[in-house]
């Protein structure tokens, strides 16, 4: 297909698939002459991917690195999930005392050289930030998270593909981008349900 076509079948227009296409997000097409290129179903499937993916709030560097992790993935399936994380989790900038997040996500089962530094620094950083603004989570609240984090993570991990690395990629990848906004609009409303529960419901 065309970029035309492309840009019609995928719903993204010809001036963002050629701005993805010189930041390397997508394949280059099959050139058929000096001004044209043939497209086929595996850019759409990227494309849709990448547009998940900005969509969502990945800049285009952390999509790059996605994108990477496609194009060339480790051969581990842990090593696969620590670089997909690794590419969707912010990097935390500055020297921070790792203390507290040990001790937290030792709750989980981690140990030294079990996770990837980043997602340990994106957890030091939120504890931080909680700090900052004088909140700490109840003692009889934060097992209950760790424990729910448990039984989710373990269901997600038991559901990765394993019929081709690029589904797993594409699964741990856009688990982690596009559930999460799920998870938490899924907590607010249970938070609301909860507080109908013990408060009474809003009367008019």
């Amino acid at each position: 297909m065309r970029i035309s076509e492309l840009a019609s079948a995928t719903g993204v227009r010809v001036p963002t698939i050629k701005y993805y296409l010189r930041e390397g997000l997508l394949p280059e097409a099959e050139r058929t002459a000096a001004t044209q290129a043939v497209y086929d179903e595996r850019h759409a499937q990227r494309l849709r991917v990448v547009r998940a993916l900005i969509g969502s709030g990945v800049s285009v560097a952390e999509t790059r690195k996605v994108v990477a992790a496609l194009d060339e993935p480790p051969a581990d399936p842990h090593e696969l999930l620590g670089a997909a994380h690794a590419a969707v989790t912010p990097v935390v900038t500055g020297e921070r005392d790792l203390t507290a997040a040990q001790e937290l996500v030792a709750q989980l089962g981690w140990r030294p050289g079990l996770c990837d530094e980043t997602v340990l620094h994106a957890v030091a950083a939120a504890l931080d930030a909680l700090t900052a603004v004088g909140f700490t989570v109840p003692e009889h609240v934060m097992p209950v998270y760790l424990s729910s984090m448990r039984d989710i993570a373990r269901a997600e991990i038991a559901g990765v593909p394993t019929d081709s690395v690029e589904s797993a990629v594409r699964y741990v990848v856009l688990g982690s981008v596009m559930v999460e906004p799920l998870l938490l609009a899924l907590r607010r409303v249970a938070e609301q349900v909860a507080s109908a529960e013990r408060f009474g419901e809003a009367r008019g």
